[in-house]
């Protein structure tokens, strides 16, 4: 076994699964933790993921709960898809299609000439459909409300933007970026640096930081493990004088 004691307090890097929100990884730990320890151990996460993104998601325990907000801030990695020729209100495929645009004229030099127009230093707009506040609100829940919202532009920093693959309408790309970037954002925006409209159709982070998507477990297998280390954990009233 690792040397971890997420009771006294670990960093566990968890590969999310689709669907899941944060706090779903987080619920499901923090339960097996109170289960296995007979008793409530904090537990916190790192750098919220949609639930429609996968990947890296930062959990730390006990004490190590902590150090969340340092890691929190750290420069982050993805792996993104994008659908032209489709836009969203959410900038993703959470929300229905509100409109369809022709794509096929876009070229992948098109592509690489629109990708160069973000990297560095750039004003981004948060998703309308996101947990960032407006005006005291989170603006997710402004929009189910019907309450209008027009979120203010933020600085970012876009350090790579490559193209990966390019096939029909869906463009895979890499990116690089500060903590605070909505990669829906800038799925959108270059959609319509293209002309044809696009959404985020499928996101993967792969990098917080120092700290990456290969050294990650699934939620199985971190319950499989919690498993393995409460049985092999030695117990209070086991210890020696």
């Amino acid at each position: 076994m690792e040397t971890l004691d997420p009771e006294a307090g670990a960093i566990l890097l968890v590969d999310k699964p689709i669907t899941w929100t944060s706090f779903n990884v987080v619920a499901k730990i923090r339960s097996a933790l109170h289960k296995l320890c007979g008793h409530r151990v904090k537990v916190g996460h790192a750098g919220t993921l949609d639930p429609l993104a996968t990947g890296l998601l930062i959990i730390g325990t006990g004490k190590m709960t902590k150090a969340l907000p340092d890691l929190t801030g750290q420069d982050k990695a993805y792996t993104a898809t994008l659908r032209l020729g489709e836009t969203t209100a959410s900038y993703d495929a959470e929300t229905p299609i509100l409109e369809t645009r022709s794509w096929e004229h876009v070229t992948e030099a098109d592509i690489r000439d629109a990708l160069t127009s973000f990297l560095g230093d750039i004003q981004q707009r948060p998703p309308n459909f996101s947990a960032k506040r407006f005006e005291g609100e989170r603006g997710y829940k402004l929009v189910r409300w019907g309450r209008p919202v027009e979120m203010l532009h933020v600085a970012v920093r876009i350090d790579r933007l490559e193209l990966l693959e390019f096939n029909g309408p869906e463009v895979k790309l890499f990116v690089a970026c500060s903590k605070g970037t909505y990669i829906r954002s800038l799925a959108h925006d270059i959609g319509q640096a293209l002309g044809c409209g696009a959404h985020l159709c499928g996101l993967r982070r792969t990098k917080s930081g120092e700290l990456d998507i290969a050294n990650a477990r699934t939620v199985e297998e971190w319950s499989a493990w919690l498993d393995e280390w409460a049985s092999t954990r030695q117990r209070p009233d086991e210890q020696g004088t």
